[in-house]
């Protein structure tokens, strides 16, 4: 579905939003992971953490491809606030509702960016004992200075644009385009 035919015509300047990656190559692309995943963890049931809001469309999308069961469980970090730019500085503003210790655990993200996040979610999550701790991340960018993590099943490596759609935002706006798309021109956007 391409953005003209989505109905956002009453959104003025939408023609800065460039399509990065198509609905199409996204459905492709999270069925290749979720065939690996139910490949490794054939026998367990790992505990999938959506890290919200940005990752809500993709492990809704993913869920329904593994197949082997799965417990859900929903964390909530910020280092953006309304900002384009990580503060640098993560808190945590919905934890855990249970006790990952000895359990198979998936951290799904939207995106890796400055890669402080995922770091810092990381070192948080071993420190309760996990049995294993993978990471599964939808979109890699590619940032100066980045912070290197472990990413057992990625998606996308991209390029350092502003991206929106398919559960990032901008401003809480175009996290329901079914497509990745940057935004070519942030001051004519909203």
């Amino acid at each position: 579905m391409d953005k003209e035919n989505f109905g956002y015509k009453n959104l003025k300047n939408l023609s800065n939003i460039k399509i990065l990656i198509p609905e199409a190559k996204l459905k492709e692309k999270i069925a290749e992971l979720g065939r690996k995943i139910s490949n490794d963890y054939k026998g367990k049931v790992p505990i999938l953490i959506s890290v919200l809001k940005g990752s809500f469309i993709f492990i809704a999308d993913l869920c329904r491809v593994i197949t082997i069961p799965v417990i859900f469980e929903f964390m909530a970090v910020s280092s953006y606030g309304t900002s384009m730019q990580s503060s640098g500085v993560v808190r945590i503003t919905k934890d855990l509702d249970c006790n990952i210790e000895n359990k198979d655990v998936i951290i799904v993200e939207d995106i890796i960016d400055s890669g402080r996040t995922l770091n810092y979610l990381i070192k948080n999550l071993k420190a309760r004992n996990p049995k294993t701790l993978e990471v599964c991340a939808l979109l890699d960018k590619n940032v100066p200075g980045k912070v290197k993590n472990q990413v057992r099943y990625k998606g996308f490596d991209i390029p350092n644009e502003f991206v929106v759609g398919y559960g990032l935002d901008y401003s809480e706006n175009y996290r329901n385009l079914p497509f990745i798309g940057y935004i070519e021109n942030v001051d004519y956007i909203l």
